[in-house]
C-alpha cells in the first residue's frame, strides 16, 4: 500500500495559495438577508458602501435588552443618529466592536458591504411585503 502523505512543503504552499487567495480576493458587494438592517442614513453621501447589519447573527447571542436598552439602539430602522465618530467613542455600535470584544473599526469593509444606494431599510420585512407596489394609474 502506497502512502500518499502531503510533504511539509506541500501543505505550507497549500496554505499560502489560500492565504493569498483570501487576501486579494475581490471584495463583493454582500446582499443582505432576511432580517439584516441596511444603514444608510450617511454612508452614501459620504462615499462608503452602507451597513449591512447581521440582526439575527447578533440576536442569536444576545437577549433584545442588550443593544435596545442598554446600547440604546431604537426599534426602528434609521431611528438612531450612528455615525463613525459615535462609534469610535464607545457607543452604538462601538461599545463592543471595540478591538477587545469584537473587531474594532479599522476594517470599513466588514460592515460597509452593502450595495451603494441601498436605503435604510430592515431587508424583507413585513412592511415592505405589505407595500403595495407603484404600477401605471388605474382609469
Amino acid at each position: 500500500m502506497k502512502s500518499t502523505r502531503v510533504s511539509g512543503g506541500g501543505l505550507l504552499a497549500a496554505i499560502l495559495l489560500a492565504v493569498f487567495a483570501l487576501l486579494f480576493a475581490d471584495v463583493q458587494d454582500a446582499q443582505a438577508e432576511y432580517g439584516d438592517v441596511v444603514i444608510n442614513n450617511y454612508s452614501d453621501k459620504a462615499g462608503m458602501r452602507p451597513v449591512v447589519f447581521p440582526h439575527w447573527f447578533h440576536r442569536i447571542r444576545f437577549r433584545c435588552k442588550v443593544c435596545h436598552a442598554d446600547l440604546g439602539f431604537k426599534f426602528k430602522a434609521g431611528g438612531n443618529e450612528i455615525n463613525m465618530v459615535k462609534i469610535i467613542d464607545g457607543q452604538f455600535c462601538g461599545a463592543c466592536h471595540n478591538g477587545d470584544i469584537a473587531w474594532s473599526v479599522e476594517n470599513c469593509n466588514l460592515c460597509h458591504s452593502g450595495k451603494p444606494n441601498t436605503p435604510t431599510q430592515v431587508h424583507e420585512s413585513t412592511i415592505q411585503k405589505l407595500a403595495i407596489p407603484a404600477g401605471p394609474a388605474k382609469k
